[in-house]
């Protein structure tokens, strides 16, 4: 495969639009050459070549002596910059057109177009940063809340990396220490040693499985909260979910049955999404087309990670009602008392009559939008746990990550296992390498090429 590391590369680092500025980035070792081709200084004698790192310059593009754009050009010098490579960023004004014009200059100057995620390959390939920092970046770019922005930006700044690169530290000891044990018997034994790896790599192994199952939590902070709204028919969930969404995005009538279908709408409410799956009304019917949006108002609800149950408080519960809450059986569920701005026949104390203390039960009114705020904490405490700390705390957002860990444990398991049936040391060795490649490839020290093009080519044009 051809070799265009050394290629200087450019690209349009802003999104495309009417905006006040437009940013063109360039990178390589002709940056500041290109930089002298196309920029211009009101006096036209400052070169960019000559310019000390991190200052800002004034002045023109230009292109066959024609003026392209005003401009602010911040010069970075190598290893100062994200790429480590000598960079230019061209600040011009944000229209489509006047920014195409800046980038095509550049290119007809010397660079050749970045691909997909290329300045970020390049910062990872040059030791700037790790591969998990390297997906974080893109997770910081695509951020939906909060929670993800705060862990995104946590994993940038090196908080799974430094963690993983200290358990590697770990398993590189005892495997030098094994090693050099068997080739060294006389300075160095064995003696009682199994038993201090045994508790070490059940320490470790403790601390991979409380990051393997932060997962859940990484899926959902990055992802949304998958979410199932159930009910039986007019006992206020569509309605429900227009004051979630802030929008009309739900048909509400007076005529049970009127959702037939479900309808999907992806919902903020302050640092935490949920991806809500409106459904049918769940009751006993003959007509057939009402019997299949209550059967994929089931099999939605088989796959959620929360469940919000809908029960008209103005009217008594019912065997529909009896069936729902049986079916909530070990499910994250909340019970949403609705209608509560009417006269209540159904209270907190008949629905924990079937459920006891298994859910938590909100009164609400979606039509005086009373009872959110509940809402809103109610979610926090169930999935969150009471406050994230993203300093602390490693959450897992990616599923390579995440079998990467498991790779991890599983070899850790092995060693255990060896230790337990009295093998030989140096078989603690073999599984002690195989944690130590699993995790290396979590932070990019294990990486083939491919899994490399594959990771930043799902990155934005740009980045």
């Amino acid at each position: 495969m051809e070799d265009r590391s050394n290629e200087t590369i450019a690209a349009i680092s802003t999104a495309l639009g009417g905006s006040g500025i437009g940013i063109v980035r360039v990178s390589g070792k002709e940056a500041f050459l290109i930089g002298d081709r196309v920029f211009e200084s009101p006096r036209g004698k400052k070169k960019l070549s000559k310019q000390v790192s991190h200052t800002v310059h004034y002045g023109y593009i230009r292109d066959e002596g024609q003026t392209v754009d005003e401009v602010l050009v911040t010069v970075f010098r190598a290893p100062k910059s994200f790429t480590t490579e000598d960079t230019i960023e061209i600040n011009c004004h944000g229209g489509i057109y006047a920014t195409r014009r800046v980038l095509e200059t550049v290119l007809k100057n010397g660079a050749r177009p970045a691909e997909p995620g290329e300045f970020t390959k390049r910062a990872f390939l040059n030791g700037r940063i790790d591969l998990s920092q390297a997906e974080s970046v893109a997770d910081v770019i695509q951020a939906k809340n909060e929670y993800a922005l705060q862990n995104s930006l946590s994993q940038l700044q090196g908080s799974l990396g430094h963690k993983i690169t200290s358990l590697r530290e770990r398993l590189l000891y005892h495997t030098a220490f094994i090693e050099s044990a068997l080739d060294d018997p006389e300075h160095y034994s064995l003696d009682g040693y199994p038993a201090t790896l045994l508790s070490e790599m059940e320490e470790m192994s403790s601390v991979l499985n409380k990051m393997i199952a932060s997962a859940d939590n990484g899926r959902m902070i990055k992802e949304g909260i998958q979410t199932v709204i159930l009910g039986k028919p007019n006992a206020g969930k569509s309605s429900l979910l227009n004051v979630l969404a802030g929008e009309d995005r739900a048909i509400v009538t007076d005529i049970a049955g009127t959702t037939r279908d479900t309808l999907e709408e992806t919902i903020s409410l302050g640092a935490i999404n949920l991806n809500v799956i409106d459904t049918a009304g769940i009751r006993s019917t003959d007509d057939y087309i009402e019997q299949i949006g209550v059967s994929k108002a089931w099999e939605k609800a088989e796959t959620a990670d929360l469940i919000l149950y809908v029960v008209d408080s103005s009217t008594s519960l019912d065997e529909n009602d009896e069936e729902i809450l049986k079916q909530l059986n070990g499910r994250s569920s909340i019970i949403l008392l609705n209608k509560s701005d009417l006269q209540q026949v159904t209270t907190a104390d008949d629905v924990q009559a079937y459920t006891g203390d298994s859910f938590p039960v909100i009164e609400i009114s979606a039509k005086e939008q009373t009872g959110m705020d509940q809402f809103e904490q109610t979610l926090h405490d169930m999935f969150y746990h009471g406050t994230l700390s993203f300093n602390d705390e490693v959450y897992i957002t990616s599923a390579r990550q995440k079998s990467e860990l498991i790779r991890a444990r599983e070899s850790l398991k092995k060693v255990c296992e060896s230790i337990s049936l009295g093998m030989p040391e140096d078989f603690y060795t073999i599984d002690l390498m195989d944690s130590y490649i699993a995790l290396g490839r979590i932070i990019g020290k294990e990486v083939g090429e491919d899994l490399v093009d594959e990771i930043f080519g799902r990155f934005c044009m740009g980045k």
